[in-house]
Formats: C-alpha cells, structure tokens, sequence
C-alpha cells in the first residue's frame, strides 16, 4: 500500500522546495553551517588548482560536501532534542554529542584527504 499524498513531478517540486527551505534555515540559524560552507566553497576553489586530475579534484571535494551533509543532520538532531525540552537529560546530551562527534570524524576525513593529496603533489 502506497502512502498518501503527492505524486509524481509535484511531490519532486516540493521535495526540493522543502530542501531549500532547510538550507534557509541552515544558512539563518546556524553559525557552524555557514563557516563550514563558506570554508567548503574557498577550498572548492582550490581544489581546482590543487587537485591534478578531475579525480583528485572530486576528492577533495567530496568530503567537503560531506562534513556539509553531516553538519545539517546534526543540526536536525539538535533542533529536534531542543523542541522536546530545555531541561537537561543525558540521553538529550549523548544525542548532541554523538552528532557533533560525526561532524569531527568527517572533518578530520576532510584533513587526511588533503593532506594526502597535498602531500602527493609537493612532496613526491
């Protein structure tokens, strides 16, 4: 049984409406989305010229976009732990911590990326 509701090129239209919606919010409310973007797009940019290969250049970027997507799951954790109430509980805290640990692991991805490809370029 299929659920409910929009189908088709209208329900693709909104999927993408709320997406941008969410990246609003993202871009407004949220200091550590908007430094890892702005940091993503200058690094962009030199990965262009770093990168030597259109593959290296899609590896460097693709952690980029990662810490980008992890940052924004975490950021809908703790959106959702804040709706349910400012007392403190250890499950709300181990939830922020867990997603702000994921954003740590996938930006250290990002530094032994760079640091690899980096070292490939200079010093080999």
């Amino acid at each position: 049984m299929s659920k409910p509701g929009n189908k088709g090129l209208k329900r693709l239209i909104l999927a993408m409406r709320y997406s941008a919606q969410g990246l609003a919010h993202a871009w407004k409310h949220e200091s550590a989305f908007r430094q890892e973007l702005t940091a993503a797009l200058l690094m962009t940019l030199t990965a262009l010229w770093l990168g030597r290969s259109s593959y290296e250049r899609l590896l460097l970027i693709a952690p980029l976009l990662l810490v980008l997507i992890v940052e924004l799951l975490n950021s809908a954790i703790e959106t959702a732990v804040d709706r349910v109430g400012d007392e403190p509980h250890e499950l709300s805290g181990r939830a922020k911590d867990l997603g702000s640990a994921a954003v740590f692991v996938s930006l250290m991805l990002v530094v032994a990326v760079w640091a690899t490809v980096a070292w490939s370029r200079f010093l080999t």
